[in-house]
């Protein structure tokens, strides 16, 4: 995107109409940049931008057949005698004493009443308040009907409230006619302060070099080009420069023509608020910049909080009780029967972090519980290393936004900081962690070492049974022999040397299948870990993002002319 400041700088409108549905296009894409900042940026950054938003609409709202011009000037320049001069009639008291013009004076061209509104918020109290309308004028001041023109304290007064009041009025009214004098034309203060602020209001300021009596007619010339030399310098080059004196009727002909010009056009309200907007714009443009905004973090910068999640959450500690919960249920379900018993004594270890333990493994259902784990708390790394992988998550995210914005997308990464404990605590506790059904395998060897140790026992009842009988001097039972080895030994040696061979060759079994299932539970507790992240810390960056984005646009919009 080009440089918003360049497209807005210095359009001198001169003659151009601004359009009024244009403008209020453009004032809306200035109330949606202020919604899509709300909360993000320093309110004080944006104090204009909801002064522009508030001023516009009201005085849009008023009166659009009134064209309020204000008549600004040092002590002495002579503003109320103009002011006097075109109204024909002595309104504003004239003097010489500092200050001269204490109170704002209004005088309208037409009836008050259509005006009334529009002066109560300008802030005109009604006894400072005339109407410019006369039965003896005939259709003499026809064409400046709609007009109010005020006459403003003396900026440079040593009252500070009359300052005060005219930075407020020139911040209301549709044009500004600045009035200087052939002493102080060059003052330092009107120029700095105020003139080079008018800058992108050139198309509603008009500059009068008044009391051009007071020097001799081939001086005239020579100051009006030195005059129009520091306007340039100001950066108000095509502004309308006019020599005008009060006492000479003949004197003021320019200025009431421009007067007339202004009025007949409606454009002075349109063309000022067009103007704030430009301002307000130029100094949002650093606030949003040229950059276009990424999506959010990348790839490697996600895996780095994933795992910083997984740490803080204790997916190590879960996948290794896992893993020997896993190993520990197998060698129960697998074991020697005799044994097993005593092996179900010892506790699950999974049961310790109050995770499903052995009572849940024939469940059905998936292993998940609501109740908070005891999972081990995150150590002061694993803490600090989730800080570092959210605020690298920020970083990498804001990497390429204006200044103001990098603190909005880390506060927003940390927004839900004293949340993830829980969150996590929860998806812990949530997550299938796949031993909810006892494998095949489990059952086809536990059943096989029933079988083994049913023979020893049944070698091992014959063989006691024998040893009575031959005790009880009874006929001994005669055992079949397989090879020289009588059946009863060969069933209880071989039922026990079985089920010794059946538990050595199913251990390295069991421990293959129990890494299987810690990897297995470590990537479903990593995937919902990862679902963690992105709901608290992914998720609030890329809103603010879109923000960013929604703000840039409304910008850019409020850009166009």
């Amino acid at each position: 995107m080009t440089n918003i400041t360049g497209r807005v700088r210095e359009a001198f409108r001169g003659d151009q109409r601004v359009d009024a549905d244009a403008l209020i296009a453009r004032l809306d894409a200035v109330r949606r940049f202020l919604t899509a900042v709300d909360g993000l940026l320093p309110d004080a950054e944006l104090v204009p931008a909801h002064t522009l938003v508030e001023r516009a609409g009201t005085r849009l709202a008023l009166s659009r057949d009134h064209t309020v011009v204000a008549l600004a000037g040092a002590t002495g320049s002579g503003k109320s005698s103009l002011f006097n001069a075109l109204a024909q009639l002595a309104l504003s008291p004239v003097g010489v004493r500092r200050p001269t013009t204490g109170v704002t004076h209004a005088c309208v061209w037409g009836p008050l009443e259509g005006a009334n509104r529009l002066l109560d918020w300008i802030g005109v109290l009604p006894r400072h308040r005339f109407v410019r309308e006369s039965a003896l004028d005939a259709d003499d001041e026809t064409a400046l009907h709609g007009l109010i023109l005020l006459d403003l304290p003396d900026f440079d007064s040593v009252q500070r409230s009359h300052r005060l009041e005219v930075d407020r009025l020139l911040g209301l009214v549709d044009q500004v006619v600045w009035v200087v004098d052939p002493q102080k034309y060059a003052d330092r203060v009107i120029h700095d302060s105020y003139l080079r602020e008018f800058h992108r209001h050139r198309d509603v300021t008009l500059v009068v070099l008044n009391q051009a009596d007071r020097l001799p007619p081939a001086e005239v010339p020579r100051v009006l080009d030195d005059l129009r030399r520091l306007l340039d310098t100001d950066g108000l080059t095509g502004v309308p420069l006019l020599s005008t004196t009060a006492i000479d009727p003949a004197g003021m002909v320019g200025l009431r023509g421009a007067l007339e010009r202004t009025v007949a056009e409606r454009q002075a309200a349109l063309r000022r608020l067009a103007g704030d907007v430009d301002t307000v714009v130029a100094g949002l443009d650093e606030l949003v910049g040229s950059a276009r905004p990424a999506g959010g973090p990348d790839d490697s910068t996600v895996d780095g909080l994933n795992r910083a999640l997984a740490g803080a959450a204790g997916v190590p500690a879960v996948t290794e009780a896992v893993q020997q919960a896993y190993r520990h249920r197998a060698v129960a379900a697998t074991g020697w029967p005799l044994v097993r018993g005593w092996r179900r004594l010892r506790p699950d270890p999974l049961r310790r972090l109050h995770l499903p333990g052995p009572a849940d493994a024939g469940a059905d259902a998936a292993e998940s519980l609501v109740a908070a784990t005891s999972v081990p708390d995150p150590t002061a790394a694993q803490r600090s290393a989730l800080g570092l992988a959210i605020r690298a998550v920020a970083d990498r995210a804001a990497a390429d936004l204006p200044a103001a914005w990098p603190g909005a997308v880390t506060a927003a990464a940390r927004s839900r900081l004293g949340d993830l404990p829980d969150a996590l605590d929860r998806t812990i506790a949530g997550t299938d962690l796949g031993l909810g059904r006892r494998p095949l395998w489990w059952r086809v060897v536990g059943g096989l070492q029933w079988l083994v140790t049913l023979a020893a026992v049944v070698g091992l009842g014959w063989l006691v049974l024998g040893y009575a009988l031959r005790a009880l001097g009874l006929p001994a039972l005669d055992n079949p022999m397989v090879g020289q080895v009588p059946l009863p030994t060969l069933l209880l040696l071989g039922g026990l040397l079985a089920g010794l061979l059946l538990a050595a060759l199913t251990r390295p079994v069991v421990r293959w299948a129990a890494r299987r299932a810690r990897a297995r539970a470590e990537q479903r507790l990593t995937a919902k870990v990862a679902r963690v992240g992105e709901e608290y810390v992914l998720t609030p960056v890329r809103v603010v993002l879109g923000s960013y984005a929604q703000a840039r646009d409304a910008l850019r919009d409020a850009a166009r002319r």
